[in-house]
């Protein structure tokens, strides 16, 4: 009887020890009880009933990562091209993944061919080269709104490759090496264009620098013509001075008839100019001249004694 017992005892501790389940950090067990759902168990310790609950389905509720291949869809302009699109997704109701929709991985990616064509089939070539963040917008919103019955978030969708036909590709990469040719002619023109300008700009610099430089050197030969000018007037107003100064003294001294004989003297040397070898003058005013000569010499020297 004691063996019986033990026996028992330990069917019962192993049955126990089977039925504990431990749930890991961010899953979810989705359980039956007798065919039917009974509940949800998330991270923790849990016990169930031998034979009459069973886990119908393990799932990780930590976001997931959906590379699917490329998938061949046509454009509006009928350009036939392969996309291969990567999903993020997220499952945050485990029992309507379990209950909704039979392979739901399969199902997400036959969805995401699906929307994939309609949205490339309203969109032309162009358009869909260049659209990447519209492609990706609409297909989240599409795919995410089909897989809320299912118990799945879709975060976002990410177009990864765009691989249109050998022909186009060829046809764009010679529409690209012209755009470059294109864009370095006009840098070049523009170059030449700005290099023109500076040489231009550089010239009308110069030739006004040079204009400028004329006329200080104009305006200096005027400035020092005119001091020269004014040098000899005022050299020729003060030699005059002293004459007037001289004749007013022998005026004083031998009376107005010998100045004016000695101005007539003057003006005899004056019309010979220098040209003449020989001067004829008057006997009445020969023996006057080394008087008056004598005299003016004297007192044109005299302010200088003086001094």
């Amino acid at each position: 009887m004691p063996i019986i017992v033990g026996i028992v005892a330990l069917v019962v501790l192993v049955l126990l020890l089977a039925n504990v389940v431990i749930v890991p950090q961010e899953h979810a067990y989705v359980i039956e009880f007798l065919g039917t759902y009974k509940a949800t168990w998330h991270a923790g310790l849990h016990v169930k009933i031998p034979f009459l609950e069973r886990i119908v389905k393990k799932v990780s509720l930590k976001e997931q990562v959906l590379d699917f291949p490329p998938q061949n869809v046509i454009t509006k302009d009928n350009v036939s091209m392969k996309i291969d699109t990567v999903i993020y997704m997220k499952i945050v109701e485990p029992k309507l993944f379990a209950y909704g929709v039979e392979a739901p991985l399969m199902a997400i990616e036959n969805l995401t061919a699906t929307a994939l064509r309609n949205i490339i089939g309203n969109l032309e070539l162009d358009t869909t080269l260049t659209s990447r963040d519209t492609i990706n917008s609409e297909m989240q919103q599409s795919i995410d709104e089909a897989t809320d019955p299912w118990g799945i978030k879709v975060n976002r969708v990410e177009v990864k490759n765009i691989l249109p036909p050998a022909g186009i590709q060829e046809a764009m990469e010679k529409q690209m090496k012209a755009e470059r040719e294109r864009r370095e002619q006009v840098l070049v023109a523009e170059g030449k264009k700005k290099a023109a300008i500076l040489e231009a700009e550089g010239e009308k610099e110069s030739a006004l620098l040079r204009a400028e430089a004329d006329k200080q050197k104009k305006i200096l030969a005027a400035q020092a013509e005119r001091e020269s000018i004014i040098l000899v007037a005022t050299a020729e107003r003060e030699r005059r001075e002293q004459e007037a100064a001289g004749y007013e003294a022998l005026k004083a001294v031998l009376g107005a008839d010998a100045v004016i004989r000695l101005k007539a003297i003057e003006g005899m040397v004056d019309v010979a100019d220098g040209t003449a070898t020989k001067i004829i003058i008057p006997s009445e005013m020969q023996g006057l001249m080394g008087t008056l000569a004598g005299a003016k010499e004297a007192l044109t020297d005299a302010p200088g004694e003086r001094n």
